[in-house]
């Protein structure tokens, strides 16, 4: 029996009129969507009138779950894979479920589209000719090697923050940065509330609401 496809399938990171044609035509074809969260994904599935079986896979998921949507693939059934927002694979767990497909001699085909680094990116006024993505910064053990190796860096330096955490990241930073590195913080990227604080990282605390909401997009090029 010919093996199914997995289909790596960017969604919109906020705005839903960010899914590409292809992108739907993907969801609305194959036999089943892994979905980071089940519940998050039926707001976009729902929005297009797409009504396919639908299988959670996240960062708990263990092998399990794994081997269970490889059964699909191996019996020819076609799998697209999203995550809550934008590119799988990119600071989520889809890299094991590509990795063990790819392994079977699966085809993974990706379906471009979305991704909030890039997209924060190219409106940032920073250097994008080169640049180190680091993802969800550590909580604890390493933070301050990081902080060093950030301010340090001759690349501009892209990572999330999640809102409780972004004052105190930008404080902690401030004590590597030179007053001349400049830095911007994306916030909702493609939503309503979309934001982009700009300047020193000094002036960049000021600009911050005391009790931050939302998704956060860093950069940093000191």
């Amino acid at each position: 029996m010919e093996k199914g496809s997995l289909y790596i399938v960017a969604t919109p990171i906020g705005n839903l009129g960010d899914l590409t044609f292809r992108a739907k035509e993907i969801l609305e074809s194959v036999d089943l969507i892994a979905c980071e969260d089940t519940r998050h994904a039926s707001i976009l599935l729902n929005h297009y009138k797409i009504n396919k079986p639908r299988l959670s896979f996240h960062s708990h998921s263990g092998r399990t779950k794994v081997d269970k949507i490889m059964d699909y693939l191996k019996n020819g059934s076609d799998v697209a894979l999203i995550s809550d927002a934008g590119t799988p694979g990119i600071s989520d767990p889809g890299y094991v479920l590509i990795q063990a497909a790819l392994d079977d001699g699966v085809e993974v085909i990706p379906i471009p589209g979305p991704s909030a680094v890039i997209t924060a990116l190219c409106a940032s006024g920073l250097p994008t000719d080169k640049f180190l993505y680091l993802g969800f910064l550590p909580t604890k053990k390493g933070r301050q090697t990081l902080f060093k190796k950030i301010a340090d860096s001759e690349y501009t330096v892209v990572f999330y923050e999640s809102p409780h955490r972004l004052i105190k990241t930008l404080t902690q930073l401030k004590d590597f940065l030179s007053p001349d590195s400049k830095v911007v913080v994306a916030k909702e990227l493609t939503k309503i509330y979309e934001t982009f604080y700009r300047g020193s990282i000094s002036d960049v605390i000021k600009q911050i609401p005391e009790k931050p909401k939302g998704e956060y997009v860093i950069m940093i090029k000191s």
